[in-house]
C-alpha cells in the first residue's frame, strides 16, 4: 500500500501538468522569475560598466576620499562621506522607527477595540502612501525649526557624550534631523507588515496561553512575538531599504558638506541618494558616471542588507516560522 502512494501522487501531478491552464500558468510563473533575474543582472552590468569607466579615471581612492569634484583636472571624488551619512542616518531611523512600529502594531492587533483599530490601521496605510517630497517639504518647513530647541537641549544635557555636542550655531539641517524624518517615513511600512504578521498568529497559541493563566502581555511575549519574529525582521529590512535609498526628502532637509563629523547635531554629511539627486542635472557625462559609481555602492549595500536579513531569518527554524 505504501509503495503505491508515490505512484498515485506522480500520476496526479502528471495529469495536472497536462492541463493547458497549468502549463500556461507554470510558464508564466517561470518566465516572470527569469525576467526578474535578467532585469537585476542588466542593472548590475550597466552600473558596473559605467562605474568602472569613472573609477579608472579617479585620481584618488574612491572609497576613502572626502571630496566630490569629478569636473576637476584630474578628477577627484570619493564616497567616504556619502557612506557615512547614509549609514548613520539609516541607523538613527531604525533605532527610532522599529520599536515604535512594533508598539503600534501590537496596539492595533491586540489592544485597541475593533472600532478604533480599523480607522487607526487605515490612517497608517494612508501615511505609507504619502509621496517623499511631501515629507521633505514638511520636514523643511515644520520639523527643522521645531527640532532646533531639541538640539539645544541635547547639547546642554548630553553634550558630554560627544555625539550630541553641538559645536556650530546652524539650524537643525543635520543627520540627526534626517534620521528622525526617515523614521517617520518608514514607520508606516514597518507597522503595516508587522501588524499583518501579528494578526496571523494562530488563535490556538494565544488561547492556550490564556488557559494557563497568562496575562495579555505574557501572551504577547510567549506567543505573538516569537511567531512574528521573522515578520518583524522582514518589515524592518523593507523600512531600511527605503531609508537607504530615500532621495527627495533628504535633499530638501539636509545641508550637505563633504565632512565626516561625530557631532550629529552639526550640519554636514550627505547620502548616496541625496548626492545623486542634487548633482545629476548639472553634471557632465563623466560626472554622471561618477554618480552612477556611487549608486553601484548603494546597490551593493542594499543587496548585502537583504542577504543578511535572509540569513538571520533562515539560520534558525523558529525564526522562519517552521516551528510555529
Amino acid at each position: 500500500m505504501a509503495s503505491t502512494t508515490p505512484d498515485i501522487q506522480r500520476s496526479r501531478r502528471a495529469k495536472n501538468a497536462s492541463r493547458p491552464g497549468d502549463r500556461i500558468f507554470s510558464g508564466l510563473s517561470r518566465g516572470s522569475g527569469i525576467t526578474l533575474l535578467v532585469i537585476m543582472a542588466a542593472i548590475a552590468v550597466f552600473l558596473t560598466y559605467r562605474a568602472v569607466l569613472a573609477i579608472s579615471k579617479d585620481s584618488t581612492n574612491f572609497f576613502t576620499t572626502f571630496e566630490w569634484n569629478p569636473a576637476a583636472n584630474p578628477p577627484v571624488f570619493g564616497i567616504a562621506v556619502l557612506a557615512f551619512g547614509t549609514i548613520v542616518s539609516s541607523i538613527i531611523a531604525m533605532l527610532i522607527a522599529v520599536p515604535v512600529a512594533i508598539g503600534i502594531a501590537l496596539f492595533i492587533s491586540h489592544y485597541a477595540p475593533r472600532k478604533l483599530a480599523k480607522p487607526l490601521a487605515y490612517v497608517v496605510d494612508l501615511l505609507a502612501a504619502v509621496p517623499s517630497i511631501i515629507y521633505g517639504l514638511w520636514g523643511a518647513i515644520f520639523l527643522v525649526p521645531y527640532l532646533d530647541g531639541l538640539n539645544k537641549w541635547l547639547d546642554q544635557y548630553l553634550g558630554w557624550t560627544y555625539i550630541f555636542d553641538k559645536s556650530s550655531d546652524g539650524v537643525a539641517r543635520n543627520l540627526f534631523t534626517v534620521g528622525i524624518l526617515l523614521a517617520i517615513m518608514i514607520l508606516p511600512i514597518i507597522t503595516n507588515v508587522t501588524r499583518e504578521v501579528f494578526l496571523q498568529v494562530p488563535k490556538m497559541h494565544e488561547e492556550a496561553a490564556l488557559a494557563l493563566g497568562a496575562t495579555r502581555w505574557e501572551v504577547i511575549r510567549m506567543s505573538v512575538l516569537p511567531f512574528g519574529r521573522s515578520g518583524i525582521i522582514s518589515a524592518s529590512m523593507l523600512g531600511l531599504g527605503r531609508a537607504l535609498g530615500e532621495t527627495m526628502a533628504v535633499a530638501v532637509v539636509l545641508s550637505p558638506s563633504f565632512l565626516i563629523s561625530g557631532h550629529l547635531l552639526d550640519p554636514g554629511g550627505g547620502t548616496f541618494a541625496q548626492n545623486i539627486a542634487a548633482k545629476f542635472n548639472e553634471a557632465n557625462e563623466f560626472g554622471r558616471d561618477a554618480l552612477i559609481a556611487s549608486g553601484l555602492v548603494l546597490f551593493a549595500i542594499t543587496l548585502l542588507v537583504n542577504g543578511a536579513a535572509r540569513w538571520i531569518i533562515g539560520r534558525r527554524k523558529e525564526y522562519s516560522g517552521a516551528a510555529a
